[in-house]
């Protein structure tokens, strides 16, 4: 479920990016870039389980399938977050900055 999720969030970030030019501006090819990243790495690690398990890697406990959910949704959450600190950061179109300074006068 890892794998699903993340592969998911990566594939509509990256078309959010790939057909917005403010999309770009905003650096949203940095999410796309740690989405794909643990996709790549879900998928090495499935690859690796199914040669470990064999065919019952493909009939999980509810118990793992829940617990695999919630940790692709965390990921998602934290690639979120991730990106939001650095928009507060580089501030690329100047909306914290003019907060910061209306404050000030």
């Amino acid at each position: 479920m890892t794998l699903l999720i993340t592969l998911i969030a990566a594939v509509i970030v990256t078309i959010v990016w790939y057909t917005s030019p403010k999309a770009r501006k905003l650096k949203v090819g940095l999410m796309c870039y740690m989405y794909w990243g643990a996709s790549i790495m879900w998928l090495v690690d499935a690859l690796f389980e199914y040669k470990e398990q064999g065919a019952g890697y493909f009939t999980p406990a509810t118990a793992d399938m829940i617990n695999d959910s919630f940790l692709g949704i965390c990921v998602v959450a934290l690639g979120t977050v991730v990106w939001l600190g650095t928009m507060l950061i580089s501030d690329p179109e100047g909306v914290v900055r003019k907060v910061l300074t209306e404050k000030k006068q």
